[in-house]
């Protein structure tokens, strides 16, 4: 055994990219990378009208509410996917999913108040989480295993190309001030996808007589620990607050009694042992992704404190998101001693860069050579986890039994995806306790940006302890396979 065993090496490529572009496999690439970008574009286009809808038809205090529940129902549709895929057939279930999607976009577009639109960000989320992760399933039911790793890539590089188009749409509607045409320009693009899918698509199910159970239990206790940050984030009184934090606390911990003892799980064996290598790196991707949603409110405080337009404000909130796919692209391919380097450094580019943001973004200023940094610190937090998420995945294949690959690498997006939402709540709780709406104005935003990226310091610096106990273990390990060698 070497160092460079802490990583997993790509398998060897059979076939490239002009395989998987080519014929129907081109249509099949179309599909599934169009189902991705439907998800992705949307919550960018969102996150830059938000200070528009709320200066429209208020709900402030709700702010975070839009991308929370969001989040929470795609996990909720994410988990859905695989049988909706079972009964339906690929082609009918990206049907479905599109169609629940155009549901939700419509709800926002016509929403008179703020709740009704977070109904129809719900509805969006099921369908969308349907959509991101029936992706990834269909991927093998369509190409053949040499051209798996070349869509996979396909599909996350999507994520890179809406950060162009979704701040753009989403600007230039908040620009002329109709926020409610972002959400209607959803719904022909939608229509014209989901006609494509159903067409090109296999519509025959899988046949498969029993479908994998659903870890109802589990989701149901997921849900409920993010709906009681939410509700507990809506009061600017820290009494109420409290209790939203209790209360999810105690959700969570029998979450995880219940996932310990439960025939359907949703995270691999040994994934809540503690001490346990695999728990440290989830525990690391949570904390990692946490720490990235301050970025939600980053488009508020850019405009009401800095004199940035909307268009501009999205996109620089979208550097984060650059940062990642830039991250990602730089690391991947390393190995050995430059993956034990590259993990290691991730949490410490993702705590530097908050830190640059929690002493800049507060102090209001105007259109000047202060965003630079700014921007700067943006994109750090951001190419700190996509330097670091390569490797925690590889890892996290490594330390799980073959017969469980499948579930880590659905339990991925599922730690991902409780991340966001459970991180947007609190980081709705912690701006509304940092006046941003009561006093709210200049005022409040500088205050609840000076809490919300202060308190935020802690997930990364966590991350940072663990990711080191994680080399120490695996150094130990290895130290100790070394001597029973000899």
């Amino acid at each position: 055994m070497s160092a460079q065993d802490l990583t997993v090496a790509a398998p060897p490529t059979q076939a490239g990219w002009g395989d998987l572009l080519a014929g129907r496999n081109a249509a099949y690439s179309i599909v599934l990378a169009g189902g991705v970008t439907l998800h992705a574009v949307n919550i960018f286009i969102v996150t830059t009208i938000l200070p528009s809808v709320v200066g429209d038809i208020g709900g402030l205090e709700y702010y975070a509410w839009a991308t929370t529940l969001f989040v929470v129902a795609s996990i909720l549709g994410a988990a859905l996917s695989s049988r909706m895929l079972d009964r339906a057939g690929p082609g009918r279930a990206y049907a479905s999913a599109t169609a629940l999607f155009v549901a939700g976009a419509m709800l926002c577009a016509v929403a008179p108040t703020f709740p009704m639109l977070l109904a129809g960000r719900f509805v969006q989320g099921l369908g969308g989480g349907v959509l991101l992760a029936m992706a990834y399933a269909v991927i093998r039911l369509v190409y053949p295993e040499t051209l798996w790793s070349r869509a996979i890539g396909l599909i996350s590089a999507m994520w890179g190309v809406s950060t162009l188009i979704g701040p753009a749409v989403g600007g230039v509607f908040a620009e002329f001030d109709i926020w409610r045409a972002a959400f209607w320009t959803l719904v022909p693009l939608s229509l014209i996808f989901g006609t494509i899918a159903i067409a090109v698509l296999p519509r025959g199910s899988r046949g498969e007589a029993e479908p994998s159970p659903l870890p109802l239990p589990q989701l149901a206790l997921l849900t409920a620990s993010v709906v009681a940050v939410s509700a507990g984030s809506v009061s600017a009184n820290p009494l109420w607050n409290g209790a939203g934090l209790l209360v999810a606390g105690l959700m969570a911990a029998l979450l995880v009694r219940v996932e310990l003892n439960a025939s359907a799980r949703l995270l691999p064996i040994g994934a809540l042992d503690s001490g346990g290598r695999l728990v440290a790196l989830y525990a690391t991707i949570a904390l990692l992704v946490t720490g990235m949603q301050t970025d939600i409110f980053v488009p508020y405080f850019l405009q009401v404190l800095h004199g940035q337009s909307p268009l501009v404000a999205g996109y620089l909130t979208a550097l984060m998101a650059m940062g990642w796919t830039l991250g990602s692209i730089l690391s991947a391919g390393r190995t050995g001693e430059a993956g034990i380097r590259a993990l290691r450094s991730g949490p410490l580019f993702v705590l530097s860069g908050l830190v640059v943001l929690l002493c800049l973004v507060p102090v209001p200023s105007g259109v000047g050579l202060q965003l630079l940094p700014i921007c700067a610190g943006l994109l750090v937090v951001g190419l700190g986890i996509g330097v670091a998420w390569p490797h925690l995945v590889t890892n996290v294949f490594k330390e799980t039994a073959a017969s469980e690959q499948g579930l880590a690498a659905g339990s991925i997006t599922t730690v991902q995806l409780y991340a966001t939402a459970f991180g947007a709540a609190v980081a709705g709780m912690v701006a509304n306790l940092g006046g941003l709406s009561d006093p709210g104005g200049a005022e409040g935003a500088s205050s609840a940006a000076f809490w919300l990226f202060g308190a935020f310091l802690l997930a990364p610096a966590l991350a940072v302890v663990l990711v080191g106990r994680f080399v120490g273990r695996w150094n130990k390990d290895f130290t100790a396979e070394s001597v029973r060698g000899r």
